[in-house]
């Protein structure tokens, strides 16, 4: 595609674009809570008079209790998405986000950091329980898929805007500062149409034909509105219960969407990502903690574009192995260095080993394991009880991340950073294996042939 065409098909498609950038602003919102650990833990811990006296272990709760909101942000988006629509319970999604960020501020006690956590995890779990729907829904099958990688961007660049702010401003100011997405999301957003599907879904013909008008800059969508009606009737004639799940017929999925799951959490990812300052703090390097994080988070941003191009052309179970063995490699290095360095060796001309070793870690884990499982997801149920799967893939995901954000927080303290790391190592191996053994391929394969594959495999 030339530049010109490139240009001319983003023009004519501008207010699905905007649309989409205005819903991911959300992700930006609720990730920038979430990687508020990783410059803030630092300055309540390590620095002289912080604002709220806290120990290493109310630490760790304060980290992964946005794990526990979450699952319960995931189940709020399932019993509202299909009543109250995709619109006002997305905007209702930033409340939390703001009730916590002043909480933060005005903390003077570990309590209203503990609230303003939870709160955060709830809008997480609505957001990212809404967003792939609304966006899947608005946008026509031409910018679909550049429209659903901005999820993705946006949440890195939450991560890239913490780490580079956090270390520079004090604790207060970051809170404030970070209001920023709420506002933005709020200011763009609230303009923005209901997704064409729900309003006719409820029978709002009118309302849908002119949201759909608007979307797609052109009065001629009555062909496509007499689509989605008949596809959504189909839906209804269709629609599957919870119970579905565990039926026989799906008993490859579950295994799928256990290790992908599981897997994916077990590797450290969300625990590195939250204490990134406090790892680095612990390596012997030229650049500070606050540079080795800035860096991290800009690789991770770069990186993570890719695996949207590569998804339909390799495939998705090579890009998952890739990925698989490139983080195995990487916490590896990681594990290494801290085992030497516990056992007393001087690694002090080593450090840019650990290093590099993280580097690697969240570059191939961007590659594949953190975006290939929703494309998997999304092909290996019916549609009928496609919803339930991604509730259920959430729940067991939150779990996972509570666990082990939590428990990060006890080994660095009690034995060191090495235990967790060769812990990350072994469980990323292990759903190599895994991937290996039971997830085949599906690429190129229409959503009945990729079912079919997993139910003989």
């Amino acid at each position: 595609m030339t530049t010109l065409s490139w240009i001319s098909r983003l023009l004519l498609r501008r207010n699905e674009y905007f649309a989409s950038f205005s819903a991911t602003l959300c992700i930006f919102m609720v990730v920038c809570s979430s990687a508020w650990s990783s410059p803030a833990l630092p300055k309540l811990l390590a620095e002289p008079d912080p604002p709220v006296l806290i120990t290493p272990d109310a630490g760790s709760w304060i980290v992964s209790i946005q794990a526990i909101g979450g699952i319960f942000g995931m189940i709020l988006s399932g019993l509202t998405v299909d009543r109250l629509g995709r619109k006002w319970p997305f905007i209702a999604c930033a409340l939390p986000v703001i009730a916590g960020w002043v909480m933060i501020a005005l903390a003077r006690t570990s309590l209203l950091l503990y609230i303003a956590r939870f709160l955060f995890g709830v809008s997480y779990g609505l957001a990212y329980g809404i967003v792939p729907i609304y966006i899947g829904e608005i946008t026509s099958d031409e910018v679909r898929g550049a429209a659903a990688s901005l999820i993705t961007v946006m949440a890195k660049l939450g991560i890239l805007f913490e780490y580079s702010v956090g270390p520079y401003v004090s604790f207060e100011t970051l809170a404030w500062i970070s209001m920023l997405g709420p506002v933005l999301f709020l200011l763009t957003f609230m303009w923005m149409p209901e997704s064409p599907h729900y309003l006719l879904g409820r029978g709002r013909c009118d309302e849908a034909r002119h949201s759909l008008k608007w979307l797609r800059r052109t009065s001629v969508v009555e062909e496509e509105l007499n689509c989605t009606r008949k596809s959504i009737e189909r839906t209804v004639a269709e629609r599957g219960s919870m119970k579905e799940l565990f039926l026989p017929a799906y008993r490859n999925n579950l295994i799928i969407v256990l290790i992908l799951a599981i897997g994916m959490q077990m590797s450290g990812v969300q625990a590195i990502l939250s204490y990134a300052q406090t790892i680095f703090s612990q390596i012997s390097s030229d650049l500070t903690d606050a540079e080795m994080s800035i860096v991290l988070g800009a690789v991770q941003m770069v990186s993570v574009s890719f695996p949207v191009f590569l998804v339909d052309r390799v495939g998705r179970r090579p890009l998952l192995l890739w990925s698989a063995a490139g983080s195995f490699l990487g916490l590896l290095l990681g594990a290494i260095y801290f085992t030497l360095d516990a056992a007393g060796v001087n690694v002090e001309s080593f450090g840019w080993m650990s290093f590099l070793g993280l580097v690697l870690f969240v570059i191939s884990y961007a590659f594949g394991m953190a975006t290939i499982p929703f494309a998997i997801l999304s092909e290996i149920f019916p549609k009928n009880i496609r919803a339930y799967a991604n509730a259920l893939f959430g729940i067991l995901s939150g779990a996972t991340i509570f666990a082990v954000v939590k428990l990060f927080q006890v080994a660095l303290d009690n034995v060191g950073a090495y235990l967790p790391f060769w812990v990350f190592a072994v469980s990323t191996a292990l759903t190599y294996g895994f991937v290996y053994l039971y997830i085949p391929e599906t690429k190129g394969k229409s959503l009945d042939e990729a079912q079919e594959i997993i139910a003989g495999w």
